[in-house]
């Protein structure tokens, strides 16, 4: 009787271990999982970078060649103040530059962004590898085997 006593809490130990050992294997599986999602969608973000970049650049020279158009547009009308043909095509270049320059300071949002993106997802990924250091078993470190000095046996006479 005395016997099952000391079995039942021994077992319960045994059944409890390995319960928490799968929980932590089920864990550490899906922390894998979350891990390669989060770095496949980095490195979609990643190669967007490059076209995002180039369409910022675009639309800023778009920008600037709609800016001096309109420069150029309001010179001409300066020199004929009256001329309506003239003041219908400054307002037509003030408007498109006014446009250009809101779609170039949308690009610039959008890289921003994406930059934001990938470097927030780039601490998930941190994140998440640093808890997944958790479940890896400790590094075993096996002491290497030193000489151990032997006493001198030989006989001296």
């Amino acid at each position: 009787m005395k016997k099952a006593l000391y079995l039942i809490p021994a077992g319960m130990l045994f059944l409890c271990a390995s319960v928490l050992g799968q929980k932590a294997n089920i864990d550490s599986l899906e922390l894998v999982a979350q891990i390669s999602q989060d770095q496949l969608k980095l490195g979609k973000l990643q190669n967007m970078v490059d076209d995002r970049t180039r369409s910022k650049q675009a639309a800023a020279v778009d920008a600037q060649n709609s800016a001096s158009d309109n420069v150029r547009a309001a010179e001409k009308l300066n020199d004929d103040p009256n001329n309506k043909k003239l003041a219908s095509d400054a307002n037509s270049k003030a408007g498109d530059a006014k446009s250009d320059a809101g779609k170039a300071r949308k690009e610039i949002r959008r890289l921003d962004d994406l930059n934001k993106n990938i470097m927030e997802l780039k601490n998930k990924i941190a994140i998440a590898q640093a808890r997944l250091k958790m479940y890896s078993p400790a590094p075993v470190f096996i002491p290497l085997a030193t000489p151990m000095p032997q006493p001198d046996t030989t006989q001296h006479s």
